[in-house]
């Protein structure tokens, strides 16, 4: 059975899910920020903590951003088979989606139509879109904004397949350790293993997505997530870069199978905020 969904409802979801993921963090980012200031063993990074959360309550109260950088809209969409969308073109109601949601929400636009140029196009689009057809008839959307100053610490490491699961740690370790406060730390460390070039990339930026209070279900890769939160608290680079026992929040870790020859690993940083919201519909 065929279900018909108007593109409508994509761009009026999409324009208040942008609103609402500059504007509140998610409840497991809320939830493990308020442990994070419980944890931290350090006096000024406690005091770091703290003023993060007095912006985050500041925000919540008078309705405004989270953080001045309300990122580059990314989009992921899970499409069910099922599904048959009328009244429009698809990508541009995710578009307009995103326009009307920053436009309207007075969210700042940092988006610019080429590369070198640099011109903005003054309403935050085109988005960032990737689509995946699932079984079924319902439609996952999950935005997740990014700012740039995490997104710039992010790294690919083409490493051999004899540098096994050591020289998968020592890149996330080094991803890291690059980005020192430049992430604004505390941050969530999303890591892609496997695929290929561009593949291992879009799971490193899935892995963001996944609420920091879940570890993977494959047995070795939960274990090298605990491993690897536990070794970058340890880096001492701490809340806002001022040093302490919280540099990260989570590591969470996506793989997939690969080449022979290869072993793909990239590192997509988050900062505190970690902005997604999800919708079904």
């Amino acid at each position: 059975m065929i279900r018909e969904i108007n593109v409508k409802e994509l761009t009026d979801n999409i324009s208040e899910m942008c609103i609402q993921a500059n504007h509140y963090l998610s409840p497991d980012m809320d939830a493990c920020m308020k442990q994070a200031v419980e944890t931290e063993k350090s006096e000024l990074g406690k005091k770091i903590l703290n003023q993060l959360q007095e912006n985050l309550e500041i925000a919540d109260k008078e309705m405004i951003p989270i953080c001045q950088d309300t990122g580059m809209a990314v989009i992921f969409m899970e499409i069910g088979q099922d599904v048959h969308f009328v009244g429009g073109d698809f990508e541009e109601a995710v578009n307009e989606g995103v326009r009307r949601g920053y436009v309207d929400g007075y969210l700042r636009k940092s988006v610019v139509k080429d590369p070198l140029i640099r011109e903005n196009t003054k309403d935050n689009t085109p988005a960032i879109l990737h689509t995946k057809i699932v079984p079924g008839d319902k439609v996952k959307i999950t935005i997740a904004p990014k700012g740039f100053g995490s997104e710039n610490m992010s790294r690919i490491f083409m490493l051999k397949p004899a540098d096994g699961i050591e020289g998968v740690k020592n890149a996330i370790l080094a991803a890291v350790k690059d980005a020192g406060p430049n992430a604004c730390p505390p941050m969530v460390v999303g890591v892609g293993i496997g695929g290929t070039f561009e593949k291992c990339a879009l799971l490193a930026k899935q892995a963001l997505t996944r609420p920091v209070n879940e570890h993977s279900d494959i047995p070795y890769v939960k274990e090298m997530e605990e491993e690897m939160l536990t070794k970058i608290n340890h880096l001492g680079i701490g809340p806002g870069g001022l040093g302490g026992t919280t540099t990260a929040l989570a590591v969470n870790i996506n793989t997939y199978p690969t080449h022979i020859a290869g072993l793909p690993v990239a590192i997509n940083i988050c900062c505190h905020v970690n902005r997604h919201a999800v919708r079904e519909l």
